[in-house]
C-alpha cells in the first residue's frame, strides 16, 4: 500500500508529465537551451541554430508552448519566442521531492541493515 508522500509525489509528476514529455525530445531540449541563453529569439534565429526547417522548429515550439515552457511575443512584424521558466521550476521542485523521498528511503534501509544482527 502506498504511503501519503508517495501519492503526493506521483500526482506532482503526473501534473508535470507534459513538461517532461516536451523535454524528452533532443531538438526541443536544444531549443529550450537556446532560449535560456539567448533571451527572446525569432524563428529565423532558432532555425539557424538547428538543422530543421522553419516549419519543423515551429512545430517543436508549439509542443513546448502547449506544455507551458515557451511563449511568443509579437515584436513589429516578427514573433519572438521566450522561455517561460515557471513550468520548469515546478517540475524541478516535483523531482526534488522525489529525490528527498529516495534519500529518506535509503537512509531507512541503511539503518535497517546496520541494526540487523
Amino acid at each position: 500500500m502506498a504511503t501519503q508522500p508517495e501519492l503526493s509525489a506521483a500526482s506532482g509528476l503526473a501534473e508535470h508529465a507534459p513538461v517532461f514529455a516536451a523535454l524528452g525530445d533532443a531538438t526541443r531540449l536544444k531549443l529550450v537551451a537556446l532560449l535560456c541563453a539567448g533571451g527572446a529569439l525569432s524563428i529565423a534565429q532558432l532555425t539557424a541554430a538547428t538543422d530543421l526547417t522553419r516549419q519543423g522548429v515551429t512545430k517543436h515550439l508549439q509542443v513546448l508552448a502547449n506544455a507551458g515552457l515557451v511563449h511568443d511575443v509579437k515584436v513589429g512584424r516578427e514573433r519572438r519566442w521566450r522561455l517561460e521558466p515557471t513550468q520548469l521550476q515546478l517540475a524541478r521542485a516535483s523531482l526534488e521531492r522525489i529525490a528527498g523521498q529516495w534519500d529518506d528511503a535509503l537512509l531507512r534501509l541503511q539503518q535497517l541493515v546496520e541494526n540487523t544482527p
